[in-house]
């Protein structure tokens, strides 16, 4: 063997890892010895029972070694040697368990073995008493569908059952008893459940005692407060109880059901347990072990009798053990003297008064009365909870704050307790109470501990930091009875605290608790509680998992449970210890507790604990980091050869290192402890045992810097101005923070080091990133904290505080010199946590050399460390900087202190050296440059200019200039030459400015690059570059803020700039003027060379009304020329026409909102030469003008009712017009008598559509590189479209929030060009569909740019005044224009596209078995020379273009048929009226296509004469849907379906085929259009008229519109009998 170990020393250790060392348990003295025969195997894991264990090896083996009565062949003997079991070979197993005499094991796969002894049903095995070779369990989630396998992670097994835990993070248990969890009271459980009540929260850890369960839950997130339930809906009492006690009012929230915790609403009834009046007639009541569990109806609980004395006994008895717990040793408080001296200990005088007047009241005679009420708190029935003692050390303010809440009826007295953070007392742990006398103090010494730690701690320090939060789980408030009596002194400080007391909550990271253990946790635990090792404060079980509410807070990070005690070890290497204390295994000498207490501490922190029948094992660090063994519980003795039995006081230490090496993991169990152990080989066990041993000890030192130094300062008064103070809070957030990261990496390099121990797996490798970036947030927090003057500040309030406690401080901050500043100590004290950095990167690099040179484990290691040196070096140097800036404000004049003092703001260097001047400046002035990390300061005698370096250009100049020694600064407004003295000087500036602005212009200034050492060349900086500045000088742009890319000191490319008064100009610029496009609040549009030029639209007036004039249309060097729409909205007329040199020139239409319109000629904005006039009521003028609405010269007046005057006319429009003429009355006989000429040809001396918004379409033709329309390269144009869509998502990566996800799609999509080889089908037609409808989803491709320029001018000329029914047409024909010249850029960039009216051949498979409607035979479609699909602009734009362009045209429809429409309207409704039936016959349909029945909400019923709305209901749905569809091509389709529906219908009632004919068809269509009920038909009507493809007229559909339209024309003239 020693042999082998020597030779191994070359394979790095890996044979010296994992030595397993046993011995028997029960002794203070004991000798370990090795297991024989694991030559060689490295053991990872290993699990005790209570006469045998198991080893998992490296490989996933197991092997079972001691008494294993279940394997054949060994039933009687014991295996002192491993054995290896075979039926797990090939399965690589995780991790192993043990209970007392069953066993499981973890597969790599989430697979669970059991196997051993099954009686109840521990193995999850039926009817088989024991289970001989390990077996796999099936574990499924029934709530999945289909079921899924559930995979596990971690076991834990007690005496009779098995809990598994899930990847999920949840509970599975089985076998036997209350300890399972689950609600049921059928035992053994042997198809594994889920324990429900844990179900959804995340389980870190399991744990099994013999007959209890314990597990740590990661707390959820803190949520705001629910409003809180009156009554436990378990057992119905109520949660807060109020009682009034002589002067006081006491409020509890004390409750602490004995059922555990609520089950479902649909949990027995029966559940019920009343011990009150049993108590107090002290009879003794007791259980056998198992029925306790399997009938929950009667809970075992512990009986209280008053002894004379006041003392109290406990006594228990129990089924199996006689020795129960009622021993000597059990006396709580032997006489009142203790009592008092316990109570003086306490804080607030006030209460002590207080509860001695009830201790010396007499106990010995109670009034039965007050026993009685205190007794029974709910409605006879119902179980009364264990009265909990509370001793509350509470400011009478408290009192205030109570009275308030309770009064807001929100009472939340955790809330309360929090926000004072007073210590308190534990629920004491009677079941049934008493009066608040002695007994209400019984448990309480269990809680001396925690009180003596809160000694002198008053009610002042209002703070809230976790622990103390915790302090209350359950507790009672006193209230003085008199409120009024708070002196408002207090109530000031109340207040004041509670701004701070925010800061100290620990921040956590939310990215910090996903990888690495998480402390914020809670304890759970539940099954048999006769010992109290469920620490609820009390002895019952519980069916369900309860949360042990003392213990939240705490950070506990894993969780023992021993026979009949628990063990918690929390991330401050403390250990709390309730249950069973008979041989002294709870680490402390008191009596059995109920609740978690403190153990006494051994070596400098425990790390690891093992809970074994009836003792304790810690493992802890000792002084050389290496880990010591410590050992709690019954003491054999041999003396004079006679057996003593004592029990440990406090934990003895067992096994130091250099017995065994470096032990990693402890195990216990019944008979037998045993270790395992690494040897030190090169030293890297050490180094890791060092690393993990200093974290430790590291958190509880910034823990304690947190709660003794930091709480006390956030809770002084007059800590300075608002600044200050949140500059100290956010420091005390940052550090809260990394003290939390720390606490949690002295967790995971425990657990790391009871695992494999591979190097790369180390936290601070895997996660360096958390780390870094803590430490550089904290750093610098703290430094501009320390540049604010922050340590100065409060040295002055905190200097009581600080000098009481001057010995704690100069410990903590490590500083032993005589006669140190307050401020240093504090300094040294808040840059204490940096050198941690160093002593990361040395033990990394002890680490490495562990490792072959060429391994990448040395270079990870050795990377790492040069990180964390590197970070350290940076944070030093940041360190210097801020002290060298702190000098510098403290000789600086006041009065610009307070203007230029910032917190991030650090000095660079300043000539105050008269190192640098200003060239030619005055003889007597004084000018001194300050160079800052954001800005140059140039200070005069009583003013400072400030420059900010992000638009401020540096150049060195050229020496032959005469400038010797010069520096140019070029800033936007300002240009000046600074002049150094020795060109040495002049370089160190100019480096100095230089690598300032290069590093204002990069952001923060943490960004170094770790391992680079922090000294990285640097470049000039760039003098192009994007910034944001406020102008101050410049007339014109004097307080605009410019946000855009810059060039040399003048803004250059993209930016936006925005006035103070609302004005915006965005878009391009060059060299300092506005060029390109742009969109502001003034003007939108195109520049060219600082001038409109282009499309554009300009509102002018007051911006603050909210109807100023509007201009949009064509601008040629910043005037209006070409075609545009101006709305004076003050006179309330629109212009719609030609424009030149600003003034209205040529044909165009006016609109006013009266209703007048006119069309014509203008000239030099005034109505001159031909023009036709209409008013509201159809007269109509066609002549000559001279000026706006002037008629001057020949010309024709048409009367509504056709009469008409032929003469000359002079005078304005509606003030009287003189008239030479003659009156003519046309014949009746005229036919087209029915509209005036007029109004047959308006339109003509308007503008033609194909002139309109010709620049619009222009700019587009130009984005894809064409000179003018249709002239230009495909390819080029594809490129223009690509190069469009890159740049604008580049830019709007800077602001996603412009982007929104489907949008960014659309863009992705977009970057694909549809391409076409071969012949046309229909499906490239689609394929260019889909492009183009994409394309007009975003405004960043050209196309839809220009879509969605043509919406809003379509808008802007159509609404508002422009909303006329005489430009109907106009509108129409407009839409025309857009489709046929959308339609050429389209075919130019699909040149494949055939022409308009062209026809794509259907493919075979397409024509087959379409039938035509009214002819039976199948559709030739006659109207197409071969069957195909029509390409048209409309088909194709229309569905893209005329959905947004639908409001205003549908608008001018509705105001051109008004008159029609009401007429239809009214008969409409009024034949509405009618049934079913009577209208079927009025309108003459024949009685074959009557529905015989209809179905009326899902039913079947026969149509009689009083039905209505039913016949045709579907095809009626189907054509009201015709208002909601945009294109004819929809509305068409709609009206296609309405008929199929009607057809639909009458087949099912004729049972046979049948062809329509007109006559039959017309009558039972007309009777859908009448139920449909559409308002707008005639709209719809003429819209689809106008604007349906041409070719589609004498199709089917063409027919079925015709029908349509025939029935519309039908109803108006209808007439009713």
């Amino acid at each position: 063997m020693d042999s082998q170990e020597r030779s191994s020393e070359e394979a790095e250790g890996a044979k010296e890892r994992g030595l397993v060392y046993v011995w028997k348990a029960g002794s203070c003295s004991v000798t370990p010895e090795r297991l024989p025969g694991l030559s060689g195997k490295t053991v990872l894991q290993a699990a005790l029972g209570i006469h045998h264990g198991l080893l998992l090896t490296e490989g996933g083996e197991v092997y079972s070694f001691g008494k294993l009565p279940w394997r054949s062949g060994l039933e009687e003997s014991c295996a002192n040697s491993p054995i290896l079991e075979n039926t797990l070979l090939g399965h690589h197993v995780i991790t192993v368990a043990a209970g007392s005499f069953h066993n499981g094991a973890v597969t790599e796969s989430g697979v669970v073995y059991m196997w051993g002894n099954n009686s109840a049903g521990q193995c999850a095995v039926a009817n088989q008493p024991c289970v001989p070779e390990p077996q796999p369990i099936s574990i499924c989630d029934s709530e999945t569908s289909p079921l899924l396998s559930v995979r596990i992670l971690q076991l834990a097994c007690g005496e009779e059952h098995t809990l598994a835990l899930s990847l999920s993070r949840e509970i599975w248990a089985w076998g036997s008893g209350c300890q399972l969890g689950l609600i049921t009271t059928t035992f053994p459980v042997t198809k594994p459940q889920k324990v429900e009540h844990l179900a959804g929260r995340v389980v870190l850890q399991i744990a099994c005692g013999a007959y209890h369960s314990l597990a740590l839950v990661q707390c959820l997130p803190v949520q705001e407060m629910k409003p809180i339930p009156e009554r436990c809906n378990h057992c119905s009492q109520l949660l807060i109880t109020m009682t009034d006690k002589e002067d006081h009012v006491i409020i509890s929230d004390s409750h602490c059901c004995p059922l555990g915790v609520a089950l479902s609403d649909n949990q027995p009834e029966n559940h019920v347990f009343c011990p009150a009046l049993e108590t107090l007639e002290g009879k003794s009541v007791t259980r056998s072990q198992n029925e306790d569990c399997q009938k929950p109806l009667v809970e075992e609980h512990t009986l209280v009798a008053l002894e004379p004395d006041g003392a109290s006994m406990l006594s228990s008895n129990d089924g199996q053990e006689d020795s129960g717990i009622s021993s000597p040793g059990n006396i709580l408080f032997p006489d009142k003297k203790e009592v008092k001296e316990y109570l003086i200990s306490l804080s607030d005088h006030s209460l002590n008064e207080r509860l001695e007047k009830n201790i010396c009241t007499e106990p010995e005679q109670p009034s039965q009365e007050e026993q009685l009420s205190a007794c029974i708190p709910g409605p006879p029935g119902t179980s009364t909870s264990a009265l909990n003692s509370l001793v509350a050390s509470c400011a009478s303010a408290v009192g205030v704050r109570v009275a308030a809440t309770y009064e807001a009826g929100a009472l939340s007295l955790k809330k309360v307790m929090n926000f004072y953070g007073t210590p308190s007392s534990e629920p004491g742990s009677q079941s049934g109470g008493g009066s608040p006398g002695p007994e209400a103090l019984k448990d309480s010494r269990e809680e001396q501990v925690r009180l003596e730690s809160m000694q002198g701690k008053k009610s002042s320090s209002l703070v809230d930091i976790r622990e103390e939060e915790s302090e209350g789980g359950s507790r009672r408030l006193s209230l003085p009875g008199l409120l009024s009596q708070v002196s408002p002194r207090l109530l000031r400080k109340v207040g004041r605290a509670k701004m701070r007391t925010v800061a100290l909550t620990p921040t956590y990271s939310g990215e910090a608790d996903a990888l690495l253990p998480s402390l914020r946790t809670e304890v759970w635990s539940w099954g048999k509680g006769k010992e109290g090792q469920l620490g609820h404060g009390d002895v019952l079980p519980r069916l369900q998992p309860l949360c042990v509410k003392s213990l939240d807070g705490k950070e506990v990070i894993h969780l023992s449970a021993g026979g009949h005690h628990s063990l918690a070890l929390t991330a401050k290497s403390q250990v709390y210890s309730w249950g069973s204390n008979i041989s002294g295994q709870l680490g402390h000498s008191n009596s059995p507790t109920t609740v978690p207490r403190l153990a006494k501490t051994c070596g400098d922190g425990v790390w690891s604990t093992a809970a074994g029948l009836d003792y304790s094992l810690f493992l802890a660090d000792e002084e050389d980091f290496q880990p010591g063994l410590y050992y709690s519980g019954q003491e054999t003795t041999t003396e004079n050869n006679l057996y003593e039995n004592s029990r440990t006081k406090s934990p003895v230490l067992l096994l130091s290192c250099s017995k065994i090496g470096y032990i990693s993991n402890v195990i216990t169990g019944g008979d037998n402890c045993l270790v395992l152990a690494d040897k030190n080989v090169m030293g890297y066990i050490a180094s890791l045992h060092e690393l993990a041993s200093t974290e430790r000890r590291f958190y509880c030192k910034l823990s304690e810097i947190k709660s003794q130094v930091l709480r006390p300062l956030l809770g002084l008064d007059n800590l300075g101005n608002a600044n200050t103070i949140q500059l100290l809070q956010e420091m005390a957030s940052r550090f809260s923070k990394l003290c939390y990261l720390i606490g949690q990496h002295g967790a995971s390099l425990s657990s790391f080091l009871h695992g494999v121990k591979e190097a790369r797996s180390l936290a601070i490798l895997k996660h360096s990133g958390l780390f870094l970036d803590s430490y550089t947030e904290y750093c610098t927090s703290v430094t501009n904290f320390l540049v604010m003057g922050g340590f100065t500040l409060l040295a002055k309030p905190a200097i009581d505080f600080l000098s009481k406690n001057q010995e704690l401080l100069q410990k903590l901050s490590e500083k032993n010199e005589e006669n140190l500043q307050l401020v240093e100590v504090l300094n040294a004290l808040f840059f204490m946590p940096f050198g941690r950095l160093h002593n990361y990167a040395r033990t990394l690099l002890k680490l490495a050399t562990c490792f072959e040179v060429a391994s990448p484990e040395y270079q990870k290691l050795q990377d790492s460390s040069s990180c964390y040196e590197s970070l350290a070096v940076h944070l030093g140097r940041k360190r210097k900087e801020a002290e060298y800036t702190l000098g510098f404000w403290k000789t600086f004049p006041g009065k610009m202190t307070d203007s230029l003092r910032k917190p991030e703001r650090r000095l660079i260097c300043e000539s105050s050296n008269r190192g640098l001047s200003l060239q030619h400046a005055g003889r007597f002035s004084v000018n001194w440059f300050i160079l800052f990390n954001d800005a140059l300061v140039h200070a005069q005698f009583s003013t400072h200019h400030i420059f900010p370096l992000s638009t401020l250009w540096v150049e060195a100049l050229s020496e032959e200039a005469g400038n010797v020694n010069g520096l140019k600064i070029t800033t936007p407004e300002e240009q000046f030459v600074l002049v150094s003295s020795t060109p040495q000087e002049k370089m160190k500036w100019l480096r100095a400015i230089s690598q300032a602005v290069d590093q204002a212009l990069k952001g923060t200034s943490d960004l170094i690059l770790y391992g680079a050492g922090g000294n990285v060349p640097r470049q000039e900086p760039p003098i192009s570059r994007s910034a944001k500045y406020t102008f101050y000088k410049d007339p014109r742009f004097k307080d605009a803020v410019y946000d855009g890319r810059w060039l040399s000191g003048k803004p250059h490319g993209r930016g936006i700039l925005k006035w103070a008064d609302g004005r915006m100009y965005s878009g391009t610029f060059r060299t300092g003027l506005e060029d390109g496009y742009a969109t502001g609040e003034v003007y939108e549009g195109c520049f060219q060379d600082n001038m409109r030029h282009g499309h554009g639209l300009l509102r002018s007036g007051k911006l603050t009304s909210s109807s100023p004039s509007m201009f949009i249309g064509q601008w040629t060097t910043d005037k209006k020329s070409g075609y545009g729409v101006f709305d004076d909205i003050t006179r309330g007329e629109k212009y719609m026409g030609m424009w030149q040199d600003d003034l209205c020139q040529g044909n165009g239409v006016v609109v006013t909102q009266f209703g007048l319109y006119y069309e014509g000629a203008f000239s030099t904005n005034k109505m001159m030469g031909t023009g036709i006039l209409l008013s509201e009521d159809d007269t109509v003028y066609e002549g000559e003008f001279s000026d706006n609405w002037t008629l001057s010269g020949k010309g024709t007046l048409t009367l509504p009712n056709g009469d008409y005057i032929e003469g000359l006319f002079s005078g304005e429009w509606g003030s009287g017009i003189k008239i030479t003429g003659t009156y003519f009355k046309p014949s009746l006989y005229e036919n087209e008598k029915d509209k005036p000429k007029a109004l047959r040809k308006l339109g003509t001396l308007a503008v033609p559509p194909d002139e309109k918004w010709k620049a619009v379409f222009e700019e587009c033709w130009n984005q894809l590189g064409c000179e003018s329309p249709g002239q230009g390269d495909r390819w080029k144009a594809w490129d223009n479209i690509a190069v469009a869509l890159t740049t604008n998502r580049r830019q709007h990566k800077d602001s996603p929030e412009l982007l929104s996800r489907s949008h960014t799609q659309t863009l992705e999509s977009l970057e694909f060009i549809p391409q076409h080889v071969g012949a046309f089908t229909l499906e490239k037609y689609e394929n260019i569909k889909k492009y183009l409808i994409k394309a007009c989803d975003t405004p960043l491709h050209p196309l839809g740019k220009l879509v969605e320029t043509l919406v809003a001018v379509y808008r802007m000329t159509y609404v508002g005044v422009g909303a006329n029914r005489r430009l109907l047409q106009e509108a129409v024909r407009e839409i025309k224009s857009y489709l046929k010249r959308l339609f050429q850029l389209v075919r130019f960039l699909f040149p494949d596209l055939p022409e308009e009216g062209s026809t794509i051949p259907f493919l075979a498979t397409e024509t087959k078995g379409r039938r035509s409607f009214c002819s039976g035979k199948s559709d030739s479609r006659s109207e197409s020379p071969e069957p195909g699909y029509v390409v048209t602009s409309f088909g194709l734009l229309l569905p893209v273009l005329l959905p947004r362009l639908y409001p205003p045209l549908f608008m001018l429809y509705a105001l051109d048929n008004e008159r029609e429409e009401d007429i239809y309207w009214e008969c409409v409704l009024r034949l509405n009226k009618q049934t079913d039936m009577a209208l079927l016959s009025f309108l003459g349909v024949q009685v074959k296509f009557w529905p015989g029945t209809v179905s009326i909400l899902g039913e079947s019923r026969k149509v009689s004469s009083n039905t209505k709305d039913a016949c045709f209901a579907s095809a009626v749905e189907c054509l009201q849907q015709i208002s909601t569809t945009f294109t004819p091509a929809d509305k068409l389709k709609v009206i296609q379906q309405t008929f199929e529906e009607i057809s639909q219908n009458v087949l099912e009632n004729l049972q046979e085929d049948f062809l329509w004919s007109m006559d039959d068809l017309f009558p039972v269509f007309l009777y859908v259009v009448l139920r449909a009920r559409i308002r707008n038909l005639g709209s719809e009507v003429h819209l689809i008229e106008d604007l349906m493809d041409p070719y589609l007229q004498h199709g089917e559909q063409g027919i079925m519109f015709t029908t349509l339209k025939a029935c519309y024309y039908q109803i108006q003239h209808e007439k009713l009998t």
